[in-house]
C-alpha cells in the first residue's frame, strides 16, 4: 500500500511539473513566422517584381502604378487594394483573395489567378490576355466584361483565358 501511494504522488508530481513547464513556456500553435503585413500602406510604383510574396498581406494598401511583374503572391490578401495600372504581368495569385480591389487599366498579362477569390473586385480596361483564372471566384458581371477582352494562352498552365473565364 505504501508502494502504491509513493507511485501515485511520483505521478502526480511529475504532472505538476509538466503542467507548470507548459504554462512558463507558452508556444503560440498557429502563429506565421516571418508573415509580412502591408496593410493600410502607400506603396505607389513600389517594385515588387520578381519577389516572392507567398501568404503576405496588403489589406487597403494603396498600390497605384506598383511593379508585381513575375511575382509569387501564392495565397497572399489584397483586399479593398487600389492596383490602378499596376503591372501584374505574368504574376503567380493562384488561391490568393482579391476582394474589393480595383484593378483598372492593371496589366494581367499572363498571370494566373487560379482559385483566387476575385469578389467584388473591378477590372476596366485590365489587360487580361493570356491571364488564367481557372476555379476563380469572379462576380458575373466583371466576367461578362472580362470576356469581351479576353485572348490568348497562359504560358505557364497551358490554358486560355477564354476557357479559364468560361467565355461562349
Amino acid at each position: 500500500m505504501k508502494k502504491i501511494l509513493l507511485r501515485l504522488l511520483g505521478l502526480i508530481l511529475i504532472l505538476i511539473l509538466a503542467w507548470f513547464w507548459i504554462i512558463i513556456n507558452p508556444q503560440p500553435a498557429f502563429a506565421q513566422i516571418n508573415t509580412i503585413n502591408y496593410n493600410n500602406a502607400s506603396l505607389e510604383n513600389r517594385d515588387f517584381s520578381h519577389t516572392d510574396l507567398v501568404g503576405v498581406t496588403f489589406v487597403a494598401a494603396e498600390m497605384r502604378g506598383a511593379n508585381f511583374q513575375g511575382a509569387n503572391l501564392t495565397n497572399a490578401i489584397l483586399t479593398k487594394g487600389v492596383l490602378l495600372k499596376a503591372n501584374l504581368e505574368g504574376a503567380n495569385l493562384a488561391g490568393a483573395l482579391v476582394d474589393r480591389v480595383t484593378l483598372d487599366g492593371a496589366n494581367l498579362k499572363n498571370a494566373i489567378f487560379t482559385e483566387a477569390t476575385l469578389t467584388r473586385s473591378r477590372f476596366y480596361d485590365a489587360v487580361v490576355t493570356g491571364a488564367d483564372f481557372t476555379d476563380a471566384l469572379i462576380d458575373r458581371y466583371q466576367v461578362s466584361l472580362l470576356c469581351k477582352r479576353a485572348d490568348g494562352v497562359n504560358p505557364v498552365t497551358g490554358i486560355s483565358t477564354r476557357d479559364s473565364l468560361g467565355c461562349r
